[in-house]
């Protein structure tokens, strides 16, 4: 049997704040009747308004729902009730699942192995072709391929629209861009949807966020010689190595299909999920999801979209540990990937995973930007860290281990990893970085990268990793030694991760972007994950 979930593991797969509230009044044991849970399975019947009891059950080993209510969310407020219930020791076992139940499951068996194979069909000959010389797109039919032409013909001629635009706004000056800018950029972002560069548009679209600071000349001109050095980097991609190349590509806005993703050579790892976050925009749900592999020391993106009402993907549970095979997208700092196979049910991760000291981050994102200057968001594992405020805000710092008393084992301990040497902190950031990553820096300094690099300078005169070095002084390091980092304003208050360290060390997931972290969740004393 599936050991039971924490209160904020099932409250993590809420599709949005009205649910959980909903959920819980529905979490009582007097409000179910014929409850069970066996195997993989729990199912119960919940009185509600009618003269029958709604239906619900859950596969726990996805974890996939059912209910016969007629809410249009997912998982349903009887679902998550049910969960609550069962995280609470409230569901008794039982020898077998209900026959309903039962039906249901073999449904789901039948669908998935339907699915399996036919995806598995299309990866064989995707590994088949490139194993006879083929390329990474397969060419497909005719009109296809006439397609795709007419696309790169269209983004072609959209960057270099977008080359002369950004040369103009470097001519004229960009004294009145908050009078002018917003109307621009929204007009630009058009052309470029219509040249079929959605990732460049979007570039533009996020640009308003500059004047939310007072140094918004310097952050702007860092914004626009970063879209310059994508249209570039486009215009002579023939020039860069091959996972720059897909990175730059990617970045431009075209996609790679599933069964390709899953044709290159998968990670195997107990991945643990550290993180969750779900966002609205235009409409369209989507859902991150950050692994961490036990023993690659991997981070990985588990990204799923679906239109506002629709259930997102919520089959990775935050705090939970599964064995998979893991597909990574191609790019010169691979983060996103797809799962490929699971070869065990998913079990409650025992402790948190081992991460890296704050000092040792501005490196870390120095070494990504090399390879991927547009990053804007890496997932963080912070180990021994405890909450500072200063002027300019909240800080997640190092722990002084002679400043305390000890605490307990994982993430607390004073003999623990804080305790470490320089040469395991610089192992531990060299395992955080994905496997590989040393050959990345040596793409990124491949020929051709003086030019590049001119081209970007053209603009700004400085390069995204000097931004955010620049950012990270102006925000405030914790100290003179450089040990804290600064928690994104817009989180607020941290109060719930200062209840839950109580003013020790414990370890944090976040990402980190060039204003601050945004952070995940923590783990408390017991090793239970805790929503932040």
């Amino acid at each position: 049997m599936i050991e039971r979930w924490s209160r904020d593991q099932v409250l993590a797969l809420a599709p949005d704040a009205s649910s959980q509230k909903a959920a819980a009044g529905v979490s009582s044991p007097a409000k179910w009747s014929s409850a069970g849970v066996a195997r993989e399975a729990l199912w119960g019947e919940c009185k509600g308004s009618g003269a029958k009891p709604y239906r619900a059950c859950v596969d726990l080993q996805e974890p996939a729902y059912r209910c016969s209510c007629p809410s249009r969310k997912f998982p349903c407020k009887h679902a998550l009730g049910l969960l609550l219930l069962w995280s609470a020791d409230g569901v008794p076992g039982a020898e077998e699942p209900a026959d309903w139940v039962e039906e249901w499951l073999d449904q789901r068996r039948e669908r998935a192995a339907k699915q399996t194979a036919k995806l598995a069909e299309k990866v064989a000959a995707i590994v088949a072709e490139e194993a006879a010389g083929g390329s990474d797109a397969s060419p497909g039919s005719g009109a296809d391929d006439r397609r795709a032409r007419q696309r790169e013909e269209r983004v072609d001629a959209g960057l270099a629209d977008l080359e002369r635009w950004l040369g103009d706004q470097i001519a004229h000056g960009i004294a009145n861009a908050r009078q002018s800018a917003l109307a621009d950029w929204d007009e630009l972002s058009k052309r470029l949807v219509d040249a079929q560069a959605p990732g460049v548009a979007g570039l533009m679209t996020g640009l308003s966020r500059v004047f939310r600071h007072e140094d918004w000349p310097a952050r702007l001109l860092s914004e626009y010689a970063l879209a310059h050095l994508l249209a570039v980097a486009h215009r002579r991609s023939a020039e860069l190595p091959r996972e720059l190349r897909d990175t730059v590509r990617s970045r431009v806005g075209f996609t790679m299909p599933k069964e390709n993703v899953l044709a290159r050579p998968p990670v195997r790892d107990h991945w643990q999920v550290i993180g969750t976050r779900d966002e609205e925009r235009d409409r369209l749900l989507s859902r991150r999801v950050w692994l961490h592999g036990r023993a690659t020391g991997r981070t990985a993106l588990i990204l799923s979209f679906a239109p506002l009402g629709q259930p997102l993907d919520s089959s990775l549970v935050l705090g939970t540990t599964v064995d998979a095979d893991v597909c990574f997208y191609p790019g010169s700092a691979p983060l996103r990937a797809l799962v490929a196979a699971r070869h065990s049910a998913a079990d409650p991760s025992p402790m948190p995973p081992r991460g890296v000291r704050a000092a040792s981050v501005p490196r870390l994102i120095a070494d990504i930007l090399t390879c991927d200057p547009w990053t804007d968001s890496w997932p963080v594992i912070l180990s021994d860290v405890v909450l500072a405020k200063a002027d300019t805000g909240w800080h997640l710092a190092d722990y002084a281990h002679g400043d305390s008393a000890g605490y307990d084992g994982a993430g607390r301990n004073g003999t623990g990893q804080a305790g470490r040497d320089h040469a395991d902190l610089d192992h531990d950031r060299a395992d955080h970085a994905s496997p590989g990553h040393a050959g990345h820096d040596r793409d990124c300094a491949s020929p051709g990268h003086a030019d590049r690099d001119r081209d970007h300078a053209d603009l700004s005169g400085h390069d995204r990793a000097g931004r955010d070095n620049a950012d990270h002084e102006r925000a405030g390091s914790g100290d003179e030694e450089g040990n804290a980092l600064p928690i994104l304003p817009s989180v607020g208050d941290p109060w719930r991760l200062a209840a839950v360290s109580g003013g020790q060390p414990v370890t944090v997931a976040a990402e980190w972007t060039p204003d601050g972290l945004r952070l995940l969740s923590t783990w408390d004393e017991q090793g239970q994950v805790v929503v932040l």
